[in-house]
């Protein structure tokens, strides 16, 4: 593989957006599993996160939709020389895309994936409607209640990310009721079987290059709390061609179910690291540090072996005994708040 265009460095300064929630922190654990030498900088919109005590750095910045984000995003990456951006952020990947050409002037590669393919993945309409069109196997979906035919359906957010208002309707009394309590919702087809989350690596041309699927034994928010790593050829084939069909960049999670009559078919497709990723760090596959080789130019292969595991979490806790130093009394002014935390 090719050095990525306009890039030679080493990827020795990483930023890891998302420092509070389960994909940015375990992206940096990921690279510390890696034994990562370079420095890693956090960035979130509290001043609290996790990820902060885990990095060698921390920003606060506001969150992506404001109108002060990609100001304070270059005004990062310029202070810490950042060579390789992470998607570890669901929401800071679209500022990150529509300004990829910009920071790779200030020599920084944002491992993201176009802004049309980000939107044909937030756009659940758009993603079913674009698939289907290519007869990979998805759910029926619609937006018009009045073409339910069967009950149970899924309702849940046509642009929803996690599980928040995803809702089973039992017939037409729920059908009406979240029809008129609701706005911008899909119908969909309900899938009782199996859930899977397939984590899928594309080089930095948007080839596959390998995918991992896990099932997601036990969820809590969206995020997988029990998974256990599950080999299935077919499923890993089919994944890795829906991540080439929409044009993906770099690592994506895929999410799929069975329906009644055995057929794995796509529930979401996520252009970014996923929270439960690490499952297939511990297996095998780190996509965060392949990530970096990639962005470096080096070859990834032979692939990673990936082993078969169970993994379970839990939650660990980071005291702060010193409260003013991490500027909590200006936690309002998140926006302008740095704060950098010396490990030891």
């Amino acid at each position: 593989m090719s050095a990525s265009p306009g890039y030679n460095d080493a990827a020795d300064v990483v930023l890891i957006p998302g420092a509070s929630g389960p994909a940015g922190i375990n992206t940096i654990k990921s690279l510390k599993m890696a034994n990562f030498g370079g420095k890693i900088v956090a960035t979130d919109s509290s001043p609290l996160s996790a990820g902060f005590f885990m990095a060698d750095n921390g920003e606060v910045i506001s969150e992506a939709n404001h109108y002060s984000f990609v100001d304070r995003l270059f005004e990062i990456v310029k202070k810490f020389d950042v060579k390789v951006l992470m998607p570890s952020s669901g929401f800071d990947i679209y500022p990150y895309s529509e300004n990829r050409d910009k920071l790779a002037e200030t020599g920084a590669y944002a491992v993201v994936s176009d802004r049309a393919t980000l939107e044909i993945c937030r756009d659940k309409t758009l993603t079913y409607q674009n698939l289907s069109s290519d007869n990979f196997e998805v759910p029926f979906t619609t937006t018009d209640p009045e073409k339910i035919r069967a009950f149970p359906v899924i309702a849940k957010p046509r642009f929803g990310k996690g599980s928040r208002d995803i809702l089973k309707i039992e017939d037409e009394s729920d059908l009406k009721y979240v029809s008129s309590r609701f706005v911008d919702m899909i119908f969909q087809e309900f899938l009782p079987g199996t859930e899977y989350t397939v984590d899928v690596l594309s080089d930095l041309d948007k080839k596959p290059l390998m995918a991992v699927p896990r099932v997601r034994i036990q969820t809590k928010g969206g995020i997988s709390t029990k998974g256990k790593i599950t080999l299935n050829p077919d499923l890993e084939t089919n994944c890795m061609k829906i991540a080439e069909h929409l044009g993906i960049r770099g690592p994506s999670c895929i999410q799929m179910k069975e329906s009644p009559e055995g057929v794995i078919k796509l529930i979401e497709v996520n252009p970014r690291l996923g929270g439960g990723t690490i499952f297939t760090a511990l297996a095998g596959a780190n996509f965060p540090a392949m990530i970096l080789d990639m962005v470096e130019g080096k070859e990834i292969s032979p692939m990673p072996k990936v082993s078969e595991i169970t993994v379970i979490r839990y939650f660990e806790e980071i005291v702060i005994r010193k409260e003013k130093e991490i500027g909590l009394d200006t936690a309002a002014e998140s926006n302008v708040l740095s704060k950098t935390h010396s490990p030891g």
